[in-house]
Formats: structure tokens, C-alpha cells, sequence
């Protein structure tokens, strides 16, 4: 075999260097590769991670094409409202609207009917925040003044990376049928601006808030129902994920919207239901975690369920219009973010501060966070 030594190779034109065959690196392995007295620049095939690779001065790099990374799929769901209460004569706020509903899972919806969202390509070894979000806390124990706090407050937005899917709208509350100022920052402003994930349902008055039924954001969720304020007063369902809450009647509290199912778990399962309205018959809570409302006098609707962003169920005064006859809401169930990916594809590391479980089904793994905030990487 004929050798060639040369301490350099220069063009004899403007053009690179051609070389007709396959350039063939040196192989290594890992541990030959260390052994060598390297200079920044020295390029090696290594044969144990099956690589090129650079010396930097330093560290020796991988070279690869592009950037390494791994496609997820998601399903991002927030907390859901909470209800409000209610005071005097057997009166109710609505029931809560059902957390933000995002997927992109291929073949299913995202709330409010949108379709899948695109692909998300995640670069490995960065940091990706992950958070779930609580549910909405329920509504104070009505006073009769027009404080925002008797509302079903908002539940907290789910978040994975840029991806925020936002809380469910709070139940009106039972006194918003005057239509009062409002803290341009509180339950209510968001119910009706279209801030929230689905539309918190309306008061025995039906506009309540001031301004009617809650308000579901665009590609996560379904508006709430309009209250009924003549005859025997009822509160109108929250929405959900799925379908708009449904108005009340007299004597009928509306249905909370249903919510939307999803396999990426590998077993359907149907989330983000809205919270029924209270009456002397109540309101069904949607079909994926809402809760339903209440039909007894002075008493709690049913909270939304954990980890489905279900919104709770309304609540019902007594009979005798007396401060003892107040009650206060119902809390809104906890949101979810699950992921699933190529087992083969990466490898995940979930930070502090999260609380998560891991299953694969058949050559995918899947993620799902039940609680907390933090970071996650692929590796």
C-alpha cells in the first residue's frame, strides 16, 4: 500500500480541496481516543458512540446534523374555576367553567372544537418549564356587597414550555346582576373578556357579572350559560372543554358543557368538564370532571375532580334570605400535562418540584404531572 506524507495540502485555485473518494476518519474508541495528545481541531470516528468527533481544546463533540431533539406529544389541561355562592332566598352562582384544553395529539381536538396543534420538537438537554395548575378556589361566602372575591375564582393556568393553557372562568356570583364596577383584575373582568380557558356559567340573573355568561377562549374552551331569574331562580353550568354550559330554567340549573376525550395514555379518557348550576333541581356536571351543583337549600355544589381541570359544581343559599342562609362556592379540580414520546427517541429528566408518573405503552413512553412546577430535559 502506497503512503502519502505531507505536512500540508493547499488549492492551487479558488476552489476547495476535492477528494473523489469517501473520506475515512481515524477510528477510535473511547478509551483510544483519550489516550491521544490532541490539539483543537483533530476529528475522530469513535466507534463506541458511533460518532464523528471534534476536539474543541477541551471536550470531545459529537458531530451531528442539526440539533438533537425529540417530538412530543401533549396534553395540556388548567385547573378549572370555581363556583360561587350565593345569599337570601335560595339563590346561586353559576357553576364553573372547565381549564384550557390544548393537544396535538394527532386525530383529536383541542377546547372549544379547534383542531390538533402542531408538532412540538423539543432540542435535548434543555430545560423545558413544566406546570400544573391548580384548581379555582371557591367563591367567599356571599356578604351581599359586589366584592369580585364572592365570585368562583379563576383556576391557574397549566404550562409546558411556551404552551399555556388558561384557567377555567369562575361561577358569577350571585349579586352581579347589578351591573356594578368591576376590578379590571378580578374573576369576574377575566370571566367576561374571554381570559379564561371556558366560560364560568351565570348567576340566577342572567347577566350576571354585568356583562352575561362567561367567556371561553378560542382553541381551549366553550362559553358558560345564562342564568334564570323569574319564577324559581336558578344558575346556569360552566363550560366545558367540549360543549357550551346550558342555560338554566325555572327550577332547573343548567348542565355543565361536556368535556373532550383523548387516548395518549394509551386508554380514552374524557377531561374538562364544566360545573352544573344549582336549583331545586340541579345541574349535571359535565361529562370530565365537573361538578354538579346543588339542588337542597344551603348547600355546596360539588368540587371539579383532580387532574381533569373540572369546574365545580354551584352552590345553593337557603330558604330564608337570613346571613345564616349564605354559603359560599365550590373549588375547581386540579389540571394535568401529559407527554408521550418514542421510548427509543430520549431519555427524560423531571426536576424538583414536580410531581409525575412514568408508564410506557407499547414502544412509547408516556409522562404525566399531577402536581407542582419545575423543569424537565431529554436527554
Amino acid at each position: 500500500m502506497s503512503e502519502l506524507k505531507t505536512n500540508k495540502i493547499s488549492t492551487n485555485d479558488q476552489n476547495n480541496v476535492a477528494i473523489d473518494n469517501a473520506l475515512g476518519l481515524k477510528s477510535y474508541d473511547t478509551a483510544g481516543r483519550d489516550a491521544l495528545t490532541s490539539v483543537a481541531g483533530d476529528m475522530i470516528y469513535n466507534t463506541t458512540l458511533g460518532n464523528p468527533q471534534v476536539y474543541d481544546g477541551s471536550t470531545w463533540n459529537d458531530l451531528k446534523a442539526g440539533v438533537e431533539a425529540v417530538s412530543i406529544e401533549y396534553l395540556v389541561i388548567a385547573g378549572g374555576g370555581g363556583s360561587a355562592g350565593g345569599t337570601g332566598a335560595l339563590q346561586a352562582g353559576g357553576g364553573g367553567g372547565a381549564g384550557g384544553y390544548r393537544t396535538n395529539k394527532t386525530g383529536q381536538t383541542s377546547g372549544g372544537g379547534a383542531s390538533a396543534e402542531p408538532t412540538l420538537i423539543v432540542p435535548k438537554s434543555s430545560n423545558i418549564t413544566v406546570t400544573v395548575g391548580a384548581g379555582g378556589a371557591a367563591g367567599a361566602t356571599a356578604t351581599g356587597s359586589s366584592d369580585d372575591a364572592t365570585n368562583g375564582q379563576t383556576g391557574n393556568n397549566s404550562v409546558l414550555s411556551f404552551i399555556t393553557s388558561l384557567g377555567g372562568g369562575g361561577g358569577a356570583e350571585y349579586y352581579s346582576r347589578q351591573n356594578l364596577s368591576r376590578n379590571p383584575a378580578g374573576a369576574s373582568m377575566s370571566n367576561s373578556a374571554g381570559l379564561v380557558g371556558s366560560g364560568g356559567g351565570g348567576s340566577w340573573a342572567g347577566s350576571a357579572v354585568g356583562f352575561g355568561p362567561g367567556v371561553g377562549r378560542t382553541g381551549q374552551g366553550y362559553n358558560g350559560g345564562v342564568g334564570y331569574s323569574s319564577g324559581t331562580l336558578a344558575s346556569a353550568g360552566g363550560g366545558g372543554a367540549g360543549a357550551v354550559g346550558s342555560n338554566a330554567s325555572n327550577g332547573n340549573g343548567g348542565n355543565g358543557g361536556n368535556g373532550v376525550s383523548s387516548d395518549i395514555t394509551g386508554s380514552a379518557t374524557t377531561r374538562a368538564g364544566g360545573g352544573g348550576g344549582a336549583s331545586s333541581t340541579a345541574g349535571s356536571g359535565g361529562s370530565g370532571g365537573g361538578g354538579a351543583g346543588a339542588s337542597a337549600a344551603n348547600s355546596l355544589g360539588t368540587a371539579g375532580t383532580a387532574n381533569t381541570g373540572g369546574g365545580a359544581g354551584a352552590s345553593r343559599s337557603g330558604s330564608g334570605g337570613t346571613p345564616g342562609d349564605r354559603i359560599g362556592g365550590a373549588t375547581g379540580g386540579s389540571g394535568i400535562v401529559i407527554l408521550r414520546y418514542a421510548t427509543a427517541d430520549a431519555t427524560i429528566s423531571v426536576g424538583a418540584g414536580l410531581t409525575s408518573s412514568s408508564a410506557t405503552d407499547g414502544s412509547d413512553t408516556v409522562v404525566t404531572f399531577t402536581a407542582g412546577t419545575g423543569t424537565i430535559s431529554f436527554s
